[in-house]
């Protein structure tokens, strides 16, 4: 294998700089024949080339020298273009800066202007100096309007200040300014935003009341605000009450809907769309079959995809990626490759997203020839691969051991500068470790902190994993001992993979430990630790202490799995308990567990140690009447057994008429 070196990336971000405001020697030449000012300008001569320079710098440049040149005297709109352009820009020094030279110059602000300054300090996240302009607005001869408070208002919902938002609307009340539907849909917003949707939902009556009329804001706010809290029952009922037929309030039902996994009763909202008039869109349909694709139904995917045609309504990218997503979650990664094929033919060409999509569920697949065949196809079609195209590819080379294949994307990735994250480092760790090249995935680990991308205790499990299932657990305890050195904590999965590798070679007191370590650092143990530790006991030959364990898990309300079971079932046939194992296949069953191979051949080789042949037969028997068909080992331990007790020939003949009585009934 051959890893490119990976080199240190620095990123660094440069903001833009533009010129000091102050600046006592401009570098810009206006007396340059293309910055010639005559003796007289007009003012849309100004506006015009203010507005036209891109550079805000050299903006301002001009405006303080055109003011110098005696040539002309800034006006309102003047001003108010180059507050415009330096707020865009976010220099809220610059916009201060014309402030107080418009306040020195007499120069009466507009409505225009002070909706410009809070736009501008709404757009740079300092909502508390638009309120403080907004109290020096009769320093500048401006009265508030309703559009002001209204911009007002939204700047402190924009940054969450809900308390400022009140006393604001109650002073507003006080000036004699009635507030109309922007005002309101502002409030509602804020409302549901700070979870008082019941508050929302009085205000929309008090609009009602007040003659101002909800819009479509108005009902898709508090509608789609009790959906994201699960009302959407009650949400259905103020559309319905309102009678406000309109296609967002009714997507945001959809989705709602759909966040509760009802996509029946989301289908049937699209008819009554059509019912009351309100056409259902792309949104609407990509909502529902999402959530389709999420329950992995993809026949009820591609339905909808067809009443989309049908109804003339045309999916775009995020439809297309979103069905893909679900057939690939479905396993049918050929379904997917042919709805790829049949996008393209529509016209809708993939994204990175929709590649990395299809990638990522050929990956899970394991079919890692087409994943390739997408790839270069996205190379080819000038879309660049991404950070989650690499670590996706290398995932799936790492799951399938193919240490060529994911060295191959990974040199690919630093070849094209895309510097990896934890996740790429990762993958490549676990497919070392498949290969038993542990040095080498140390090595990966110390290069990442080299490369200020820390490790994280997913990537030391994955090592630990690797180690101890081949038989390195004491290299695993030193790398579990090492964590904290590279600053990460041990999780339950840590231990688990430890206890696991532990008990494989008989290590039982340093087994105990561990548990004892993760119960003192407040680790709960889930239902594989606890599998782990009872398996563990009966492969150590302690197969008495695995009950108890299991009867610990269940007092802590952890129900068992079919490995919790077989687990108990052969620590009671190797304690002698074998009927009180049998009656285990009948709990099994009432909880829901059926019985499986692992089950019964536990079971047959308890009583076959016992020489009792009659029940083991009756166990296999059993099985069969189950659908499940006893397989060689299950046969090797019944025949070994009775070789051992009656003989090679008795044992075959027993056997014989057995079968063969069998086969009669």
């Amino acid at each position: 294998m051959i890893l490119k070196q990976k080199c240190q990336l620095l990123f660094k971000l440069h903001k833009p700089s533009l010129p000091l405001i102050h600046q006592a020697n401009p570098i810009f030449n206006f007396d340059h024949p293309n910055h010639k000012i005559p003796i007289a300008c007009e003012e849309s001569e100004v506006v015009n080339r203010l507005k036209n320079e891109l550079n805000a710098g050299m903006a301002l440049e001009y405006f303080k020298y055109v003011s110098k040149s005696n040539s002309f005297n800034h006006t309102l709109l003047t001003y108010q273009v180059m507050v415009e352009k330096l707020g865009r820009h976010g220099d809220m020094d610059g916009v201060q800066y014309l402030l107080h030279q418009m306040y020195l110059e007499g120069i009466n602000c507009s409505e225009d202007m002070f909706v410009a300054v809070i736009s501008s300090y709404n757009k740079a996240g300092a909502a508390e100096h638009s309120l403080k302009m907004f109290y020096r607005m009769q320093d500048f001869g401006c009265k508030p309007t309703v559009r002001v408070y209204n911009h007002l208002l939204d700047a402190l919902l924009s940054e969450n200040r809900f308390n400022m938002i009140n006393p604001i609307y109650s002073n507003m009340k006080k000036d004699g300014i009635m507030p109309n539907v922007f005002t309101y849909n502002i409030l509602l917003k804020a409302l549901c935003k700070n979870n008082r949707v019941d508050g929302a939902h009085k205000l929309l009556v008090e609009m009602s009341n007040k003659g101002c009329s909800p819009d479509e804001v108005s009902y898709t706010t508090i509608v789609s605000s009790l959906c994201k809290l699960g009302r959407v029952k009650e949400a259905r009922d103020i559309a319905m009450r309102f009678g406000f037929s309109i296609v967002p309030v009714y997507n945001a039902l959809v989705n709602g809907l759909c966040k509760q996994c009802n996509v029946k009763e989301a289908i049937k909202l699209l008819d009554e769309m059509m019912d009351n008039g309100a056409t259902p869109n792309v949104i609407t349909y990509t909502t529902i079959l999402n959530a389709a694709s999420e329950l992995g139904n993809a026949p009820l995917s591609l339905s909808i995809l067809a009443k989309m045609f049908v109804r003339g309504c045309s999916p775009n990218i995020y439809t297309f990626t979103t069905l893909i997503k679900g057939i690939c979650l479905a396993e049918r990664w050929d379904v997917a490759l042919d709805v790829w094929h049949s996008m393209i033919k529509e016209g809708i060409f993939p994204n990175v997203i929709a590649y990395n999509t299809l990638i990522r569920g050929l990956c899970l697949y394991g079919n890692m020839y087409a994943a390739l065949s997408i790839f270069n196809q996205m190379e080819r079609h000038s879309c660049s691969p991404n950070l989650t195209t690499f670590s996706t590819l290398i995932d799936g080379f790492a799951k399938s051991g193919d240490l060529s294949g994911a060295s191959e994307i990974w040199n690919k990735m630093i070849t094209l500068g895309c510097r990896p994250n934890v996740v790429a480092y990762t993958c490549m760790v676990n497919v070392l470790c498949k290969n038993f090249m542990f040095e080498d995935a140390y090595i990966i680990i110390e290069n990442m902190m080299a490369d200020n991308c820390p490790p994280n205790t997913v990537t030391f499990n994955t090592l630990v994993k690797g180690l101890c299932a081949s038989g390195r657990v004491d290299w695993a305890m030193v790398v579990f001992n090492q964590m904290e050195k590279f600053g990460c904590s041990h999780d339950a999965t840590t231990y688990k993979e430890l206890l696991n590798g532990l008990f494989k070679i008989n290590s039982l007191t340093l087994g105990l430990e561990l548990v004892v370590e993760m119960e003192e650092k407040g680790i709960h143990l889930d239902l594989v630790a606890y599998n782990t530790i009872a398996c563990g006991f009966c492969r150590i030959g302690m197969p008495e202490e695995a009950p108890k364990v299991v009867a610990k898990m269940l007092i802590r309300g952890i129900e068992p799995d079919v490995f919790t079971f077989n687990t108990l079932i052969n620590a009671y046939c190797k304690g002698g308990n074998v009927k009180l194992a049998y009656q285990l296949l009948d709990v099994m069953s009432a909880e829901g567990w059926n019985p499986d191979l692992v089950s019964y051949t536990s079971l047959i080789a308890g009583f076959s140690e016992l020489y009792d042949f009659e029940t083991a037969i009756s166990c296999v028997y059993r099985m069969i009447d189950e659908g499940i068909p006893p397989n060689t080992s299950t046969w090797n331990i019944l025949v070994r057994a009775l070789v051992s007790k009656i003989g090679y020939v008795d044992a075959v003949g027993y056997l014989d008429i057995i079968l063969v009585s069998r086969a009669r009934s």
